[in-house]
């Protein structure tokens, strides 16, 4: 039995301590030491929104298609999808406008909204640093 133990222990360094090096990902290099605005952007931008299918206008359609219809977990993804090309279009009023919608159907609170400007800013800063 003893041997099966140190088997799947395996061998035991005492006195190594182990650190692993965390590299940044390429939004919290573009957002420095500003936590506030990662918070912001982390959940609500797209790191390339190049891929996605669908436009800015159709999903704000959808949106409100889905709303009407009660169907509010499709209206909220549909109002995230808007507001993550709003922020890709540097249109604060419309990122304002969709993630309004978005909190009002979930209840969460959207870090975005306290600090639209300097959000997309830095959004487009990563963009065109990225993307473009």
């Amino acid at each position: 039995m003893s041997f099966f133990k140190k088997l799947i222990k395996g061998k035991k360094e005492e006195g190594k301590v182990v650190t692993a090096e965390v590299k940044k990902t390429k939004l919290e290099e573009i957002c420095g030491d500003d936590k506030e605005v990662y918070e912001a952007l982390k959940d609500t931008m797209f790191l390339d929104p190049r891929k996605l299918l669908t436009s800015i206008k159709e999903a704000a359609e959808n949106a409100k298609k889905f709303e009407k219809a009660k169907d509010l977990i499709r209206a909220r993804t549909n109002y995230e999808i808007a507001g993550g090309l709003a922020i890709w279009e540097g249109n604060v009023k419309k990122v304002i406008e969709f993630f309004n919608e978005v909190q009002k159907l979930s209840g969460k609170n959207y870090p975005i909204l306290k600090i639209p400007e300097k959000a997309v800013a830095k959004a487009q800063e990563y963009y065109k640093k990225y993307l473009i």
